[in-house]
C-alpha cells in the first residue's frame, strides 16, 4: 500500500510538538523530540540513509541527485517546522474527516461552540468537493506547520519511488521552535549544504510568499506598590491599573483584528498582572523595517502620557529584534522565485505573490544568506481550534514539490 500525505499527516499531529517562549533551552520543549526522532526513522525507511537529528531537534537528511555529469545543478533545500504554537493546545488531537465538503459552515463535534464559518473562511468557497480534516474542535490541528512535514516526505518518497524523475540534490531540514521565533537558532546554513531553499509553511495552493513583516518584540514591565486595601490610599500603586491605562492609549486602528495587507501592527498578546508587579509582551510588526521605530515610539508615548498619571510607578520598556522582511534579499536572487512560480503553474495552479502577515523560518534564513521564499500548504486558520485543512491542497503541494524537483534539474 502507497502511503500519502494524508495518513503522515494524521500520524504526525497526534504527537505534541507545543513550543513554549518561557524556556531558555533549544528546543523549548523536549517532547519535539518525539517527532522529530520519527521522522528520522521514517526518512532511512524511504531511503534517505544520512537522516539524523541533533542535540537542540534539528532534523536533515539528503536527498541524491540522479543526474550523471551534471555538477552545476544547484542544490535546493525543502524546510519545514515540527512545533506548534504556545497559544493552543496541541495536545491529544482527534482529527476531524469531511469526505466531501459540500459548502456551508462546519460545526466541530468536540465542541458545539467552535464552527469554523465561511463568512470568516471564504476561501472554503474554493475547496467545495475536497476532503477537509479539521481537529475535533477542542484542540488546534497541527497543519501549521505538520502538513508542510507530511508534504516533503511524500515528495521525498515519491521521488525516490520514481527514478526517472531527474532531479539534483535535495536538502531536506525540519526545525524546532519556530512558533517562538526561535526555529534558525542553532540552524547551521554551511552543514545543510543548499544553494536555495523554501520553506512549505504557508496557506491554500497559488499563495508565494517572498516578503514578510519586519519585526520586534516589546515588553512592558510595571513596578508597583501593593499595601492593605484598607490602608492604601495615597500608598497603593497598581500596576494593573498602570499598564492597563497603556494598553488604552494604543492606537485602535492598528491591531491586528483592524489592519489587512501591508498595514502595520502592536499587538498586546501575553497579560501578567498583579498590584505589585504586571508585564505585557508586545509585537511590533511593519514590512517597512523603519517602520517599527515609529511603532516604538507609539508605545513610548503611551508611557509617558500613563506616568503623569501614575508618578510613582516605575514603568520599563524592552525592545528586542525579531526578523526583518526578507524580500530585499530574495528580489536579488530572482531565480529561486522564477523556479518556484514556474514549478506551481507546472503543478496545475495559477500563482500569485502575497506578502506574509507574521512570520517564518524563511525571513531569518534569508538574512542568514540562504535565499528562502515561502510554499503554500493547504491549510487555514492557523493557531487555533477552528484550523482546517484541504487533503487536496496538500496534495498540490507535493505535486508543487516534485516540480520544483525537475524544474532546477532542467
Amino acid at each position: 500500500m502507497i502511503e500519502t500525505a494524508l495518513d503522515r499527516f494524521l500520524r504526525y499531529v497526534k504527537i505534541d510538538t507545543q513550543s513554549t517562549d518561557e524556556s531558555e533551552t533549544t528546543p523549548s520543549t523536549l517532547k519535539q523530540f518525539d517527532l522529530a526522532n520519527l521522522l528520522v526513522e521514517e526518512l532511512k525507511a524511504i531511503g534517505l540513509k544520512d537522516a539524523e537529528v541533533d542535540e537542540h531537534c534539528y532534523v536533515m537528511a539528503t536527498l541524491p541527485g540522479n543526474i550523471e555529469n551534471r555538477n552545476n545543478i544547484p542544490t535546493i533545500g525543502l524546510i519545514a517546522h515540527i512545533d506548534t504554537t504556545p497559544e493552543v493546545s496541541g495536545a491529544n488531537v482527534k482529527t476531524n474527516i469531511i469526505e466531501k465538503y459540500e459548502g456551508g459552515d462546519i460545526p466541530l463535534p468536540g465542541d458545539d461552540s467552535v464552527i469554523i464559518k465561511v463568512s470568516e473562511n471564504p476561501k472554503l468557497n474554493e475547496c467545495i468537493g475536497h476532503k477537509i480534516v479539521t481537529s475535533d474542535g477542542t484542540t488546534l490541528l497541527g497543519a501549521d506547520n505538520k502538513a508542510g512535514v507530511a508534504a516533503i516526505v511524500s515528495a521525498a518518497d515519491y521521488l525516490i519511488k520514481h527514478p526517472e524523475i531527474k532531479h539534483g540534490k535535495i536538502r531536506i531540514g525540519f526545525t524546532p521552535d519556530e512558533e517562538i521565533g526561535q526555529g534558525t537558532k542553532y540552524f547551521d546554513i554551511k552543514k545543510f549544504g543548499a544553494d536555495y531553499a523554501y520553506t512549505i509553511d504557508g496557506e491554500l495552493p497559488g499563495e508565494l510568499n517572498k516578503e514578510t513583516f519586519s519585526a520586534n518584540s516589546c515588553t512592558v514591565i510595571v513596578k508597583g506598590r501593593d499595601i492593605h486595601p484598607g490602608s492604601a490610599k495615597n500608598i497603593m500603586v497598581n500596576s494593573i491599573r498602570v499598564l492597563s491605562e497603556i494598553i488604552a492609549r494604543l492606537p485602535k486602528d492598528m491591531a491586528p483584528e483592524t489592519t489587512e495587507g501591508y498595514e502595520p501592527y502592536i499587538h498586546p498578546y501575553v497579560l501578567e498582572g498583579s498590584i505589585a508587579y504586571s508585564s505585557i509582551k508586545m509585537l511590533f510588526r511593519d514590512f517597512d523595517t523603519n517602520g517599527l521605530e515609529k511603532l516604538k515610539e507609539i508605545v513610548e508615548k503611551a508611557i509617558e502620557e500613563t506616568k503623569e498619571i501614575f508618578p510613582k510607578a516605575d514603568i520599563v520598556m524592552e525592545i528586542k529584534d525579531t526578523y526583518r522582511n526578507m524580500r530585499e534579499k530574495l528580489d536579488e536572487n530572482k531565480i529561486v522565485l522564477d523556479k518556484l512560480w514556474e514549478a506551481s503553474t507546472r503543478a496545475g495552479i495559477k500563482p500569485y505573490w502575497s506578502p506574509i502577515r507574521g512570520g517564518t523560518d524563511s525571513a531569518k534564513l534569508t538574512a542568514m544568506g540562504l535565499p528562502t521564499p515561502n510554499i503554500y500548504t493547504g491549510g487555514q486558520n492557523f493557531h487555533s481550534k477552528t484550523e482546517w485543512l484541504s487533503v487536496d491542497s496538500l496534495n498540490k503541494t507535493v505535486d508543487t514539490i516534485i516540480e520544483l524537483a525537475k524544474v532546477w534539474a532542467e
